[in-house]
Parts: structure tokens; sequence; C-alpha cells
């Protein structure tokens, strides 16, 4: 059962995707469903996924921690509350919606919450 705050997913910069596909699952024995041609997700251990989307300019490409929340409205008060900075407000993805924020020491982590739009 997923909670509330607890670490849920991590998703990482993949390059070139059939590459990185071909490694994990040769080393560590990984399968993967693809989401179309940019996005492979896994499942193990911890879900997670590897993405092709391009960073910004001058970004350097890291991980990035998903933690989950019943209500993504709620948390994302609590984020502001606590000191946290939203980078990117609530938005849709396919299998949700999410927001992200960075914390104190400057780590960007985000939010998701399973369903649609914000109702």
């Amino acid at each position: 059962m997923r909670e509330d705050g607890k670490v849920d997913y991590v998703e990482m910069p993949g390059g070139e995707l059939p590459a990185t596909k071909a490694f994990y699952a040769q080393a560590f024995g990984w399968g993967f469903t693809d989401y179309g041609p940019d996005y492979a997700a896994f499942n193990e251990g911890l879900d997670g996924g590897f993405h092709t989307g391009q960073e910004d300019e001058g970004a350097v490409a890291k991980p990035l921690v998903i933690l989950y929340a019943h209500d993504l409205e709620a948390m994302e008060a609590k984020v502001r509350a606590a000191g946290g900075a939203i980078t990117k407000p609530i938005f849709a993805f396919p299998g949700g919606r999410r927001f992200h924020f960075t914390d104190p020491a400057g780590n960007e982590l985000a939010v998701w919450s399973e369903g649609g739009a914000a109702g």
C-alpha cells in the first residue's frame, strides 16, 4: 500500500535508452515496461524509470526521488509550510499528477498522486 510522504519511485536520466536498458538487463537481470520511445519503467525492489527527456540548458542530469501523497494539494501545502520551494506546480502526466520542489539543501524531489485533474 502506498503511504503519504514515503519514497515511492525514482526517475533517472536514460541517455541512449536502448543501451541503458541493455546494461541493466545484462548486469542485474532487470526487466522493463516501455511507455513510448522516451520512457522505460522498472520494478526491481523500488519502482522507477529511465527517461530521455531533455534537461534544462546547463542543468546536470540526475536522479529524481518521488514521494507519494493521497491528497496532492494538501501535501503541496505542507511542503510550502515547511519551507520547501515549489519548482514545478501540480501538473498531470499519464498515470497521475505531481509537483516538484526543492528542500532547504537544494535537493529537488517530486510528490505524485494517482488520478486525473484537480477537482
